[in-house]
């Protein structure tokens, strides 16, 4: 007999005397969540994260932003001209095409082709 359990292995918790109301369970629910909410309050306020390397860039600064093909060749562009004027430039997959914005301009908009010839403008 010494080696028997008292109550069997097998029994549930509400079979041993250990039922939980649902009041029980959501007070549970609700310890576990305000508990989670507090540590991870405590934990932002112990490791502060913003002491922890480098400074947020506000801006990036730059002359000249080129877009590059897988092949390397650049098909759009956003700079200063040596003038410090600004322009965009978009470039056709085969080069045969040039869409060009530069407010500084007399023609603020052109398309042009290889050649430098304007197909299309506009003021």
């Amino acid at each position: 007999m010494a080696n028997q359990l008292p109550v069997s292995a097998d029994m549930s918790l509400s079979q041993k005397g250990f039922a939980v109301t649902r009041g029980q369970y959501f007070l549970l629910l609700a310890v576990v969540f305000l508990g989670n909410v507090v540590g991870s309050a405590l934990t932002g306020i112990i490791f502060d994260s913003s002491s922890a390397g480098a400074e947020k860039a506000k801006g990036i600064n730059a002359e000249e932003f080129l877009l590059l093909d897988s092949s390397g060749k650049a098909r759009a562009g956003l700079g200063l001209d040596p003038q410090g004027e600004v322009g965009f430039i978009l470039t056709s997959r085969d080069g045969s095409k040039k869409l060009a914005l530069s407010p500084d301009e007399p023609l603020a908009i052109k398309l042009s082709d290889r050649s430098g010839r304007v197909l299309w403008s506009a003021p």
